[in-house]
């Protein structure tokens, strides 16, 4: 088995490596597939991580949930099951042998109607866990993961094709040894389906002030129930949460917009600029003047 694994991650690796000549995250003609190529270890990249399947063929990356450290690489692949700040980094690739990845979002709808087709049972009365998990790649999932990507060679296949194999891979995860997370999510868990609709108040609402109150009853739940849960599956508070999604924005718009740091803070939500700066250094280990200084000259 183990020279089965070893011969496909190196075919996926070619097929990847064949269709990302530069490094970064590129989209595919296949949708939801993208694929990511790194020539050397990168920074920590902060990032609000969406429901995905990710399949490492060569190299290694860390992920950080909170206080929660992943690493995998090429024996490994990564399920996200729901919308989390992560900090990501490559910390294994070299010119000669970069790192190359393989992402396939994930649809919790499609899943679902999957499990419900294939007679799947949901997981009996398991405790909501972290909405992030490494596991064990198997052979049935790395050549799925193969065929789905070998058919960027053949452009008129893949309308007709890819459904089919993206519904394999699907298939796949739901019905392997590690499969509880996806299919809690698959059968949209009343408490996860709470936890969700609390995420998204949070995503479009992350630069107004709030009581618990107020996303609880957003989420339908008590506050201790939500507390409770939103922790199991995020690791980290509603208001931590709210944090990290505000000093990513505020980085954003000081990147991407040349917003000031004053303004910034203002535009997510901050009401004091020391306040700000304290947070942020914290998060992203410079204050903002640093850090931005730092990110344009790309050291």
């Amino acid at each position: 088995m183990e020279q089965t694994l070893r011969k496909q991650q190196s075919e996926l690796a070619t097929l990847i490596a064949q269709n990302s000549s530069t490094d970064g995250m590129q989209s595919t003609a296949i949708e939801r597939l993208f694929l990511f190529r790194s020539s050397q270890p990168s920074a920590p990249l902060h990032a609000l991580h969406e429901p995905s399947l990710c399949i490492v063929a060569q190299g290694k990356k860390q992920v950080m949930l909170a206080d929660n450290l992943y690493v995998y690489g090429q024996d490994e692949y990564l399920v996200v099951s729901i919308d989390l700040p992560v900090i990501g980094q490559v910390i294994e690739a070299t010119p000669t042998v970069p790192y190359l990845c393989f992402r396939l979002d994930l649809d919790p709808g499609e899943l679902s109607t999957l499990m419900m087709e294939a007679k799947l049972d949901a997981p009996a009365n398991q405790p909501l866990k972290p909405g992030l998990s490494v596991n064990p790649v198997s052979p049935q999932l790395l050549d799925a993961a193969i065929r789905l990507v070998r058919l960027l060679e053949t452009p008129q296949d893949i309308a007709i094709l890819a459904p089919l194999v993206v519904r394999e891979i699907l298939y796949r995860l739901l019905s392997g040894e590690h499969s509880a997370r996806l299919r809690q999510i698959a059968l949209v868990d009343k408490q996860l389906q709470a936890i969700a609709r609390a995420i998204n108040w949070l995503k479009w609402n992350y630069e107004k002030p709030f009581q618990i109150e107020t996303i609880a009853r957003e989420a339908r739940m008590s506050t201790s129930s939500l507390h409770h849960h939103f922790k199991s599956v995020t690791t980290m508070s509603p208001l931590q949460y709210q944090k990290q999604l505000r000093l990513q924005q505020a980085r954003h718009l000081m990147l991407g917009q040349g917003m000031d740091a004053a303004t910034a803070s203002y535009s997510v939500g901050y009401e004091s600029p020391s306040q700000f700066s304290r947070e942020y250094s914290r998060l992203f280990g410079a204050p903002p003047l640093r850090d931005i200084a730092r990110l344009k000259s790309g050291v």
